[in-house]
């Protein structure tokens, strides 16, 4: 298996004729280390990190696009809240990405309504600024290997919950959901990284090619028209 056989990637030319016309030419990542990038390479795909691939694909039908990604590992959404909102808004994007939570929901005292206050002003505040706004259900880490099997229970439900509030404040906020929670592999062990808090480069191709998907179907249902010049 390879990126270029796995039929969970994308296909030859599927990215540009999901992305043909797309409008965004200012693209900021907000978020920890899924948004920074921290997987582990596999034989067989690309090396590079989640982010940095969504802004290749984009670039492919946009050249003139830029990227500013402002992740961090080991953030909570408090404190990508009060250290990347800002200059994400300075930089002044079209579209953005914002990745937060799975640092709050790994322990136990995982405090969801305040992910959610916190998600929600990110979002908000980006799209008052005239970006669409890109978020994430995430990969179930729970199924990683190298997570101690007292912890999994725990850690599982705390991920649906955080995954399931995430959509929720998708769908009311109108943003452009990832959902990878559900996906077929979300349970399959070899799409983690050794460090048990990760995915590896298979689940960021993978990933990929769900963002992208999700873009082209928000190009479907809200189409955008160039602005001449």
């Amino acid at each position: 298996m390879n990126e270029a056989n796995d039929p969970y990637c994308l296909r030859p030319g599927e990215s540009v004729e999901l992305l043909a016309g797309h409008p965004w030419r200012r693209f900021v990542v907000l978020g920890d280390s899924v948004a920074e990038g921290m997987c582990e390479p596999v034989d067989g795909y690309s090396t590079l990190q989640w982010a940095d691939r969504i802004a290749g694909e984009l670039r492919a039908v946009q050249p003139e696009l830029v990227c500013r990604n402002l992740g961090v590992s080991g953030l909570r959404t408090r404190e990508i809240l009060a250290t990347q909102l800002e200059p994400a808004l300075v930089f002044g994007p079209d579209l953005a990405l914002v990745v937060g939570g799975g640092n709050d929901a790994f322990p136990a005292t995982y405090d969801a309504d305040r992910v959610d206050r916190e998600l929600t002003l990110m979002i908000t505040t980006l799209q008052d600024a005239g970006a669409d706004v890109m978020t994430l259900g995430m990969f179930d880490i729970s199924y990683s290997p190298a997570v101690a099997d007292w912890l999994r229970p725990g850690l599982r439900q705390r991920m649906r919950t955080l995954s399931d509030r995430t959509a929720a404040l998708a769908d009311k906020l109108n943003t452009i959901h990832i959902h990878l929670t559900d996906h077929p592999l979300s349970t399959d062990p070899t799409l983690y990284s050794s460090d048990g808090r990760h995915g590896n480069a298979r689940s960021d191709a993978v990933a990929t090619a769900e963002t992208v998907r999700a873009l082209g179907r928000h190009l479907i249902a809200a189409p955008h028209q160039d602005s001449p010049g």
